[in-house]
């Protein structure tokens, strides 16, 4: 399987179509679109780093987990912070049933009809901060990374993790990393034989070694982070 994998580092120019290359703001980088992205970083990464090979060998192809882009993204992040994910997809679904998904229905809607929908207090600050930003999200398309990251983590609500997955997923940026993310720093902390997990700053330092594929990185990491739980006969 691992061959398989790393064939495609001679399919480059097969490749280039589908996952885009943007020449005019070099600081976007690869924008991930198809598997067939997703498996050539893998490629990359697992002939680079002997480590990363095997965990490929034991998670197998890597999900390519592109989300639509827009306000509607990051208000569902918002509304998942802090609750588990049963409890957020119930609350996202009243709130899509309510037709409260949109900046103008967030603005207009009263305290009652966000807390009906299952909002905190706080919740509602952060929708309402979210929906009067004013945030243009197709010009976000064709921004360097760190300049989506800095106009998104403006937005009371929104910290850093909730921004680079958006970017990762969203925006299909093949060079983004979430070193903040303690499954990503677990999974790092096994793969590597690590004493602990890495901090985020020395995590963040660590990942440069996988750029260009940062994302799909931790596209692997997250996966291998799940086979090393089953292993250990950890639940979800």
């Amino acid at each position: 399987m691992l061959l398989s994998l790393l064939s495609f580092r001679i399919q480059g120019a097969w490749h280039q179509h589908n996952c885009a290359l943007n020449l005019g703001l070099m600081s976007i980088g690869r924008i991930i679109q198809t598997d067939d992205c997703v498996a050539e970083g893998a490629a990359w990464l697992g002939a680079r780093d002997a480590r990363m090979a095997s965990a490929l060998e034991l998670t197998g192809p890597l999900p390519l987990r592109l989300r639509p882009d827009g306000l509607a993204q990051v208000l569902n992040a918002i509304v998942s912070q802090q609750i588990s994910v049963a409890s957020a997809k119930a609350v996202w679904g009243r709130m899509k049933a309510a037709g409260l998904t949109g900046p103008r229905k967030i603005l207009w809607a009263s305290d009652d009809d966000l807390r009906a929908v299952g909002l905190s207090r706080q919740k509602m600050r952060y929708a309402r901060e979210l929906a009067g930003a004013g945030i243009n999200y197709r010009q976000l398309r064709d921004m360097p990374n760190d300049e989506v990251l800095k106009t998104l983590t403006q937005v009371p609500g929104i910290g850093a993790w909730t921004a680079e997955v958006y970017v990762m997923f969203s925006l299909g940026r093949a060079d983004v990393f979430a070193p903040g993310d303690l499954a990503l720093q677990e999974a790092a902390r096994l793969l590597f034989d690590l004493p602990e997990r890495p901090k985020e700053r020395a995590f963040r330092a660590m990942a440069l070694a996988w750029s260009p594929w940062q994302s799909v990185a931790a596209r692997l990491l997250w996966s291998y982070y799940r086979v090393a739980k089953e292993r250990e006969g950890i639940g979800d």
